[in-house]
């Protein structure tokens, strides 16, 4: 099963050929993150504007690269939301257009799934698994006993990990995109300063890192008044061994809820070293997976890959999709 596919939700325009929800045959991936560096983040209307630009070529790309036709191809998928509207529209048009044109079905995916589904690529999951879904707009925890099987049992209520790691970064005067230098700047820091976990003790599997990162600008401000020397990199190791303490926990306490069996870590901040290092150290008997590093962030294979799991469970759209600023699993 040969299926071509769109991401369009936010900064990166994507168009891929994936076989049989495994094989990835090409997947070209243009980036918005040079556009925004200036403003400091992503501006939507800018953003539908460079997917225009770009989608034409991305497609043309996917098709090129993979060495096929749309002869070749069974089925057009699309990100049909959660994400930014008017960037959503671009790849729904584009995937309805290239799917009337050559009477292909359209289907429509959930990016969180396509995040879910990037760690298919390389493994094969086990039931019941737990992903951990961590990126610039979303931090959720998902039971699935079976593929295409999604229960949410927690989720963040206020800021995501990517987005208070961008938040975090801004406040210590590293430039966007934060979250990747954070990071990198962070290896070589000591957590010596001691930072809110928040809500770490709660019953339920809520998140919630808006104090976390209030705490993280009160430290840099009292240190500043007070006239204390201190190093960013001291300040940004601290911040990510408190998120990844967090995060940490309530996967071990939803593992032996729920009997998991694996847990793979998804998203844009699954590629975060000190987060990676603290799963893998923090939890033992069950297997944890990451999707390789090219596929943590936005991209069209994973939306492929989810793609087919979901025909293969008899759900097909039509061309009345539509785009969903938000969309739950």
């Amino acid at each position: 099963m040969y299926i071509l596919s769109f991401e369009s939700s936010c900064d990166e325009t994507s168009v891929a050929v994936t076989k049989d929800g495994k094989y990835v045959l090409s997947n070209e991936v243009l980036s918005q993150i040079d556009i925004f560096k200036e403003y400091g983040g992503v501006v939507p209307e800018i953003s539908s504007r460079e997917h225009v630009k770009g989608i034409t070529y991305a497609y043309l790309s996917a098709l090129k690269n993979a060495n096929l036709t749309m002869d070749d191809i069974d089925y057009v998928a699309v990100t049909e939301g959660p994400g930014l509207i008017g960037s959503l529209l671009t790849g729904i048009n584009a995937s309805k257009i290239v799917a009337l044109n050559y009477n292909k079905p359209l289907v429509g995916v959930n990016h969180l799934s396509g995040h879910i589904y990037a760690a298919c690529i390389e493994h094969d999951i086990e039931f019941p698994c737990l992903a951990l879904v961590i990126s610039g707009g979303h931090t959720e925890l998902v039971v699935m006993k079976d593929h295409y099987d999604f229960n949410k049992i927690g989720s963040t209520k206020d800021d995501a990990v990517g987005e208070v790691f961008d938040k975090v970064a801004r406040i210590i005067g590293i430039p966007y995109p934060g979250g990747p230098l954070l990071d990198k700047i962070g290896r070589d820091g000591k957590a010596i300063y001691h930072l809110p976990r928040p809500v770490l003790n709660s019953k339920d599997y809520s998140f919630s890192f808006s104090g976390l990162k209030s705490a993280t600008l009160n430290l840099v401000e009292s240190l500043e008044k007070d006239g204390i020397k201190y190093e960013i990199k001291d300040i940004a190791r601290s911040f990510e061994e408190a998120v990844s303490e967090v995060l940490l926990k309530k996967t071990k306490k939803a593992i032996e809820e729920y009997n998991i069996k694996e847990v793979v870590v998804v998203g844009g901040s699954a590629a975060n070293s000190v987060i990676r290092e603290t799963l893998v150290s923090g939890i033992k008997d069950v297997k944890v997976t990451f999707p390789h590093l090219k596929y943590c962030g936005d991209n069209a294979a994973m939306i492929g890959i989810s793609a087919y799991y979901k025909i293969k469970k008899g759900e097909i759209d039509d061309i009345t999709l539509s785009p969903k600023s938000r969309l739950d699993l």
